[in-house]
């Protein structure tokens, strides 16, 4: 990096102006800042288990909080990825300890969304339907936090993106349900109800 430019990181001690704030899964195959070109200093970051977006969790509310009130990112984006260990493991009701908690968010989405998954024959696919659910019910729970609701009440430019990701051929893909205002929620909210 500083090869290519000696000040850098004199430049990037100064502080951070990210426009996007990124929510995606723990899974250390997927490197987000690098992945889709972005340098060290242009998105802020949070990671968990299966990219959930609970809100009783206070670290991720408190990540987007902090990522809209002070820093003022433009967009959040939430992305799953295909293959998703996480989601497997809710998919599969495998036990594994403190984690099956967690998980229990992406069960209550199976239960939720069981005429749709029961519909397709092949597990593999089934998988990726769950997954793609998942990042739309996520971004239904971004838009539904105080934080987000607040920003659009004041007329503040942020709008909530969900993307999957496919490790096989690295490529991002944007679900096209993007929502900026608690309209765009509303009629996201009754896609979802009514089967995606």
């Amino acid at each position: 990096m500083k090869g290519r430019d000696p000040s850098f990181f004199e430049e990037l001690v100064e502080g951070q102006q990210p426009e996007i704030l990124w929510i995606s899964c723990s899974d250390s195959r997927i490197s987000p800042s690098s992945s889709i070109g972005l340098l060290p200093g242009e998105m802020f970051v949070h990671r968990n288990v299966a990219n959930l977006v609970v809100h009783s969790d206070m670290n991720c509310l408190s990540v987007m909080q902090f990522a809209v009130e002070v820093l003022k990112i433009r967009h959040i984006i939430i992305c799953g990825h295909y293959g998703c260990g996480g989601v497997k493991a809710a998919f599969d009701d495998s036990r594994f300890g403190l984690i099956d908690n967690w998980l229990r968010h992406v069960q209550d989405l199976i239960q939720k969304h069981s005429a749709t998954l029961n519909a397709i024959e092949d597990d593999r696919e089934r998988l990726d339907k769950l997954c793609e659910i998942n990042v739309v019910e996520q971004v239904i729970n971004v838009g539904e936090t105080t934080i987000v609701r607040t920003a659009w009440e004041a007329g503040w430019d942020i709008t909530v993106h969900g993307w999957i990701y496919t490790i096989a051929d690295g490529i991002y893909r944007d679900m096209g349900i993007s929502i900026d205002n608690a309209e765009a929620l509303r009629e996201l909210r009754q896609r979802a109800a009514t089967g995606l």
